[in-house]
């Protein structure tokens, strides 16, 4: 979505760039209350959708590395750098009103929006 457009309505009456920004605040958590709760914003949807795949996803591969002792261990530092780098782009992104699609992640998204 190009920077300027109008993103509609939300259903909490908050601006559409708030609430998508809000979706990565505590990752798959926030994405999943305002994928259950915004039922009108589409773009809004897509970015509580995105945070649920991506965070999800993260947070399930951070569980399993914690139980290969030295190499699941070396990666944890590697990947929870990548997720803060990731989040903040996101953030930042959705903030701005862009729908920044990340690959394989967001075209999921996009079909479940």
């Amino acid at each position: 979505m190009a920077k300027g457009k109008s993103l509609g309505k939300t259903t909490s009456g908050m601006q559409p760039n708030m609430a998508a920004m809000l979706c990565y605040l505590f990752g798959f958590v926030t994405g999943l209350i305002f994928y259950l709760t915004e039922k009108e914003n589409k773009f809004v949807r897509f970015h509580a959708m995105q945070s649920i795949i991506v965070f999800g996803f993260l947070c399930v591969l951070q569980v399993m590395l914690s139980f290969i002792p030295i190499f699941g261990w070396g990666l944890l530092p590697l990947i929870s750098l990548a997720s803060l780098v990731v989040w903040i782009v996101l953030m930042i992104k959705a903030y701005q009103g862009e729908k920044i699609k990340l690959p394989i992640a967001g075209d999921m998204a996009e079909k479940n929006t």
